[in-house]
Formats: structure tokens, sequence, C-alpha cells
């Protein structure tokens, strides 16, 4: 069986491992969710990340983040940008996520980035998920 929607997928692994309280969790790798990892854990919303392989499948295994009291770091992630509607905005169009206190993920022409990122560099792209 094919996903449709490999991203949606990852998020709901990160949602559903938060909720269960996992240190770990594997997605399954792709170059996409590589560069949102990545930007995931420049933001400090995840502690680290390795690509770990068994021979033929490579994994990106997630260490999630959680403070002293235990709760996640991460209290929502939710796909923006669907396959069956994709949404693209201008660098000065970037909707802000719960005033600020969140991010965007933000696919542009210079790389995966934050829509604070693309709004100082003036690119706009398609925002693929909203982390707060």
């Amino acid at each position: 069986m094919t996903m449709t929607d490999p991203i949606a997928d990852m998020l709901t692994r990160i949602r559903n491992a938060l909720r269960a309280s996992h240190e770990v969790l594997d997605v399954p790798a792709s170059r996409v969710k590589l560069s949102m990892v990545k930007v995931l854990k420049s933001e400090g919303y995840i502690k680290n990340f390795k690509i770990v392989s068994d021979g033929r499948h490579r994994q990106i295994r997630i260490f999630l983040r959680y403070d002293k009291d235990g709760s996640a770091v991460i209290d929502g992630i939710k796909r923006v940008s669907k396959p069956s509607c994709r949404v693209y905005r201008k660098h000065d169009q970037m909707p802000p996520v719960l005033n600020g206190l969140g991010i965007n993920i933000v696919s542009t022409s210079k790389g995966m980035m934050t829509d604070r990122e693309a709004m100082r560099q003036g690119v706009g792209g398609e925002i693929l998920c909203s982390v707060w």
C-alpha cells in the first residue's frame, strides 16, 4: 500500500509519541522529513535526531524533548499544506502561529526554514506545518 502523505504520517507519529510520553521514535527517512527535523532541532522543539539504517531501510530516530515537569515541549503540531490543497504564501503574507508563540515550517526555494527566517530572507513558499 502506498502512503499518500508521508509528512502527515511523520507528524502523527510525533503527536502519538508525545501523548504516550516516549523518549524516542523512528520515522522512515526522506530528504523533506530530514529537513523538517533539522528545523525542529534548531528551534529547540526536539533534543536531537540521527539517521539509522538496518541495511535496507533508513530511519530518522527522533529524540523528543520534555521540560522538568515531564510535559512535552511541543504542545501541538498540525499539517497545513496537504496533497489535496497546497498552501503557498509570499514572505509578507505568512500567517502567525498563536500570535508568534509557534512556528510555521516553510519549504522555500532556498531550503526548508521557519516562517520568521523566510520573512527575514524575503522568500515565500509552501507552508508545510505549524508547531507550537
